[in-house]
Protein backbone atom coordinates (compact mmCIF):
# COMPACT_ATOMS: atom_id res chain seq x y z
CA UNK A 1 0.00 0.00 0.00
CA UNK A 2 1.45 3.35 -0.84
CA UNK A 3 1.61 5.88 1.54
CA UNK A 4 0.29 9.06 0.55
CA UNK A 5 2.47 12.43 0.97
CA UNK A 6 0.49 15.42 3.10
CA UNK A 7 2.51 18.61 3.47
CA UNK A 8 3.10 18.54 6.99
CA UNK A 9 2.94 22.13 9.40
CA UNK A 10 4.79 22.72 12.72
CA UNK A 11 4.56 24.80 15.29
CA UNK A 12 6.69 27.37 16.32
CA UNK A 13 8.26 25.83 19.24
CA UNK A 14 9.11 22.64 16.74
CA UNK A 15 10.73 24.87 14.64
CA UNK A 16 12.79 26.30 16.84
CA UNK A 17 13.96 23.15 18.50
CA UNK A 18 15.01 21.89 15.20
CA UNK A 19 16.92 25.23 14.82
CA UNK A 20 18.81 25.07 17.71
CA UNK A 21 19.50 21.24 17.67
CA UNK A 22 20.64 21.48 13.91
CA UNK A 23 23.33 24.81 15.28
CA UNK A 24 24.41 22.07 18.10
CA UNK A 25 24.65 19.35 16.31
CA UNK A 26 28.46 19.26 15.94
CA UNK A 27 31.06 19.22 18.95
CA UNK A 28 33.31 22.36 16.86
CA UNK A 29 30.18 24.23 17.36
CA UNK A 30 29.49 23.50 21.22
CA UNK A 31 33.01 24.03 21.93
CA UNK A 32 32.78 27.52 20.23
CA UNK A 33 29.10 28.54 22.31
CA UNK A 34 31.38 26.85 25.68
CA UNK A 35 34.34 29.45 24.72
CA UNK A 36 31.99 32.34 23.97
CA UNK A 37 29.94 32.24 27.12
CA UNK A 38 33.36 32.29 29.26
CA UNK A 39 34.58 35.26 27.23
CA UNK A 40 31.95 36.90 26.42
CA UNK A 41 32.95 37.96 22.77
CA UNK A 42 35.73 37.21 20.62
CA UNK A 43 37.61 37.31 17.37
CA UNK A 44 37.61 34.17 14.85
CA UNK A 45 41.50 34.42 15.20
CA UNK A 46 41.07 33.95 19.13
CA UNK A 47 38.89 31.21 18.05
CA UNK A 48 41.27 29.27 16.08
CA UNK A 49 44.01 29.65 18.79
CA UNK A 50 41.49 28.40 21.37
CA UNK A 51 40.31 25.48 18.34
CA UNK A 52 42.92 24.04 16.44
CA UNK A 53 41.41 23.52 13.24
CA UNK A 54 41.60 26.42 9.65
CA UNK A 55 39.94 29.49 10.08
CA UNK A 56 38.00 28.24 7.39
CA UNK A 57 36.29 25.58 9.13
CA UNK A 58 35.68 28.22 12.25
CA UNK A 59 33.97 30.54 9.85
CA UNK A 60 31.69 27.64 8.52
CA UNK A 61 30.53 26.59 11.76
CA UNK A 62 30.05 30.38 12.61
CA UNK A 63 27.73 30.65 10.27
CA UNK A 64 25.72 27.71 11.09
CA UNK A 65 25.49 29.37 14.93
CA UNK A 66 25.13 32.65 13.37
CA UNK A 67 22.15 31.80 11.18
CA UNK A 68 20.49 29.62 13.72
CA UNK A 69 20.48 33.32 15.85
CA UNK A 70 22.60 31.81 18.46
CA UNK A 71 25.80 33.87 18.17
CA UNK A 72 26.18 37.72 16.35
CA UNK A 73 28.66 39.34 14.61
CA UNK A 74 29.97 42.83 14.25
CA UNK A 75 32.12 44.24 12.13
CA UNK A 76 35.09 45.68 13.13
CA UNK A 77 37.00 46.29 10.09
CA UNK A 78 39.00 43.87 8.97
CA UNK A 79 37.39 41.23 11.94
CA UNK A 80 34.38 40.53 13.37
CA UNK A 81 33.83 40.32 16.55
CA UNK A 82 31.26 37.16 18.05
CA UNK A 83 29.14 36.94 20.78
CA UNK A 84 26.46 34.69 22.36
CA UNK A 85 22.90 36.05 21.37
CA UNK A 86 21.86 36.40 24.88
CA UNK A 87 18.01 36.57 24.01
CA UNK A 88 18.11 33.33 21.98
CA UNK A 89 20.12 31.58 23.88
CA UNK A 90 18.19 32.37 26.83
CA UNK A 91 15.16 30.86 24.63
CA UNK A 92 17.45 28.09 23.44
CA UNK A 93 17.98 26.94 27.27
CA UNK A 94 14.16 27.39 27.91
CA UNK A 95 12.81 25.80 25.12
CA UNK A 96 15.45 22.54 25.58
CA UNK A 97 14.82 22.48 29.00
CA UNK A 98 10.74 22.28 28.17
CA UNK A 99 10.94 19.45 26.09
CA UNK A 100 13.23 17.20 27.98
CA UNK A 101 10.82 17.33 30.73
CA UNK A 102 7.85 16.69 29.09
CA UNK A 103 5.90 13.38 29.42
CA UNK A 104 7.77 11.05 27.03
CA UNK A 105 6.91 10.90 23.30
CA UNK A 106 6.90 7.18 22.90
CA UNK A 107 6.65 4.45 25.70
CA UNK A 108 7.99 1.06 26.24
Amino acid sequence: MQRTTTEMTYTAREEAIARYAKALSHPVRIRILSFLEKQSCCFTGKLTEEIPMAQSTISQHLKELKDAGLIQGDVLPPRIKYCINQKAWEEAKSIFSAFFEQEPLVTK
